[in-house]
């Protein structure tokens, strides 16, 4: 067993934050709920039902997942943004790439979003590849929205920027981040903190600060990491 003794309810339109170190379970989580890994029976439930009882498609359309390491296809930027299939306008794509902050970047490109990607999007950085799996979960408009941990390439000013950007689209939905990073987390209306597989801490960010806990030891030492890249 990953995880043990880890409960949580979070109702329509609420954000979920899960922070640990590595190792502690928190992709398990997120990718128990979009059943990359099949959950035990009646454990996991969206909108009343167990997971295991809903059709995968019906399941993994309601969801908006992003990856630390999504798949990019060898085509276009603009179709890789645009992967969930219905008529749309291009309009949309720049929308959605406005929103992960990659909307420049793309246009600067000889080619804009009809630049044609290499394998698995090797002609692209870390944090640009992260930021086409973002812009394709805005572009899907799913009702419930999971980040696991798909800013860990982009640097920390941007990505203040995108959970900006995201903060209105995440307020119309339900939405679980994971991320190893403080910084991505404030926001967020319950904070889960792991530690091998179980929940030590919860509570909002005001609220796990104030304890003084494995939170707090989190968030100070990221923030002296921030002040010396910034001196940097």
């Amino acid at each position: 067993e990953v995880l043990q003794d880890v409960s949580v309810t979070l109702r329509p339109g609420e954000t979920l934050g899960i922070v640990g170190r590595t190792g502690s379970g928190k992709s398990t989580l997120a990718n128990l709920l979009v059943r990359l890994y099949e959950p035990p029976e009646d454990t996991i439930f969206l909108d009343g039902h167990d997971v295991r009882d809903l059709e995968l498609h019906a399941l993994r359309s309601a969801v908006g997942f992003v990856p630390q390491d999504g798949f990019l296809f060898s085509t276009t930027i603009a179709e890789n943004v645009a992967f969930a299939p219905r008529p749309h306008e291009p309009s949309e794509v720049l929308r959605a790439a406005r929103v992960a902050q990659l909307d420049t970047e793309v246009q600067d490109m000889p080619h804009g979003f009809e630049t044609m990607l290499g394998e698995r999007g090797i002609t692209l950085s870390g944090g640009q590849r992260q930021r086409v799996s973002i812009a394709r979960a805005v572009f899907k408009d799913a009702p419930v929205l999971v980040l696991d941990d798909c800013l860990s390439a982009v640097d920390t000013s941007t990505e203040a920027l995108i959970l900006q950007e995201l903060k209105p689209l995440m307020a119309e939905r339900t939405t679980l981040i994971v991320s190893h990073r403080v910084s991505a987390l404030q926001h967020a209306d319950q904070i889960l903190v792991l530690s091998e597989g179980r929940v030590i801490e919860r509570g909002t960010h005001a609220e796990l600060l104030a304890l003084g806990g494995e939170y707090r030891k989190l968030y100070d030492r990221q923030a002296i990491e921030a002040a010396i890249e910034a001196v940097d």
